[in-house]
């Protein structure tokens, strides 16, 4: 057993008792109420940067809630490597749905049970414990720093300003992130595509306070049977978003691109049984793993309106609402998304009621490089821990803080995660595996070992 390895189980169990009172802490960046959770969640990370052997560690703050910075510079002729990751997560709702609280961890069958387990509490921490690792045995091969911010769930708005404003303390060789997910503990896989995000918020208004249903229905524009025409409009028979111009910089992958990306593992059988559903959907002609990687989609995330309480209540609502999502792939802009989604869906609404549309935050798609030293590296950290290849996938889910590095930093990322897609990240009973947190710190430490090489 290699010292590492025997650092990792000698010290697991406090391991995963830290990550539990990280997981105690609910940190709902999108929820104002929790805005000194937040900043608990920030202070914690700070003091177990430290207590790992990190020289320079801060808490940075924002116009929202703050980042966290540390490094430790070993030699500056060596390689840089900058992590970043989210000590933010998903509000909990709806709370009745979970099996157990979602801010008191759980472990059931292996794995930890609890909100933001997987995103991106758990992952983001594997850093913090290999970096300790290496720190402790005397083995961090070249330097590192970490970005861990608090606001990624709800667009990162004032990451993109600290980073423009500090490039010369940011300055690396590469960005590491653990964020994503892999095939299967059977199958490793590195993420080299992520999809961009645009989401709005739309409000249908018809009469100027709710009337009952008896004497006006009928006569009267029901705003929740407009809105549900209205989304159910915004996609035609072949499954395809309906809005002029959505696909106009869509970048289509060739035939051997398409047949490269169909190779990874997937069992459609597998994948209906484990979500309950009798069949698939989607755009027409693509297959489930592109409709998830290449392809921009459109869906409604919450949709409300008129009386929801117990029992009856015959009333005609004055408003409804939904909040919309759409997905993006390369060479699509979220700002042009945006304006067009805008532009559409106010062109749509009948005479009859008034619509708003509000945009909340998006992000750029982005695509990483295969033939990078970086990308190698992991490869070879996987090959190593693994005793298999990682197979290169493309993700559904959106970091816009990638397009962002390179942008603003010219630096490209390794999106070297260790969830599952079973996880339930974003939903009730999220779950991480132990034996995925475990394996992910040492895979971490070999990417060291190998990059610094």
């Amino acid at each position: 057993m290699s010292s590492v390895n025997q650092y990792i189980q000698t010290n697991q169990n406090r391991f995963l008792s830290e990550l539990f009172d990280l997981l105690r802490i609910p940190s709902v960046s999108a929820d104002s109420k929790h805005k000194q959770d937040v900043r608990k969640a920030a202070e914690y990370v700070v003091q177990k940067l430290k207590d790992a052997g990190a020289d320079r560690v801060e808490l940075c703050e924002t116009k929202g809630h703050p980042i966290v910075f540390g490094e430790k510079i070993i030699d500056k002729t060596k390689p840089t490597v900058l992590v970043y990751g989210h000590y933010d997560v998903q509000p909990a709702d709806p709370l009745n749905l979970w099996d157990s609280p979602a801010f008191e961890p759980v472990v059931k069958d292996g794995k930890i049970y609890a909100r933001g387990s997987c995103d991106d509490k758990g992952q983001f921490y594997m850093h913090i414990k290999a970096f300790e690792a290496m720190m402790k045995l005397n083995q961090l091969p070249c330097n590192v720093k970490f970005m861990i911010e608090g606001e990624e769930e709800v667009g990162s708005d004032n990451l993109g300003t600290f980073v423009k404003e500090n490039k010369g303390k940011l300055q690396a060789d590469v960005i590491l992130i653990s964020d994503t997910s892999l095939i299967s503990l059977d199958t490793p896989s590195i993420t080299v595509g992520l999809r961009g995000l645009s989401y709005m918020e739309v409000e249908v208004t018809g009469p100027n306070r709710d009337l009952h249903s008896g004497v006006y229905g009928g006569a009267v524009a029901n705003p929740i049977n407009t809105l549900s025409q209205m989304i159910a409009s915004l996609h035609d028979d072949k499954g395809r978003v309906t809005i002029p111009g959505f696909y106009d910089k869509v970048a289509e992958l060739t035939k051997d691109e398409r047949t490269q990306l169909n190779k990874a593992p997937f069992d459609l059988a597998a994948y209906k049984s484990e979500l309950d559903i009798q069949d698939i959907t989607g755009e027409e002609d693509y297959t489930t793993l592109e409709r998830t990687g290449i392809r921009p989609t459109l869906d409604v995330n919450g949709i409300w309106g008129g009386y929801t309480g117990e029992g009856a209540k015959t009333v005609l609502p004055s408003k409804a609402s939904a909040k919309i999502s759409m997905r993006l792939v390369p060479n699509q802009n979220s700002a042009e998304i945006t304006e067009l989604f805008t532009k559409h869906f106010q062109s749509i609404a009948p005479k009859s009621v008034k619509v708003k549309v509000t945009a909340h935050h998006g992000g750029e798609p982005a695509v990483t490089p295969t033939d990078s030293k970086a990308f190698k590296a992991a490869s070879s950290a996987f090959e190593e821990v693994w005793g298999k290849s990682p197979i290169p996938t493309r993700d559904g889910g959106s970091i816009p803080i990638v397009s962002l590095f390179k942008k603003e930093l010219g630096l490209d990322t390794v999106l070297m995660g260790f969830g599952l897609d079973s996880d339930a990240i974003h939903s009730p009973n999220e779950h991480y595996g132990i034996k995925n947190f475990l394996i992910g710190i040492e895979t971490i430490v070999a990417f060291y070992k190998h990059y610094a090489k």
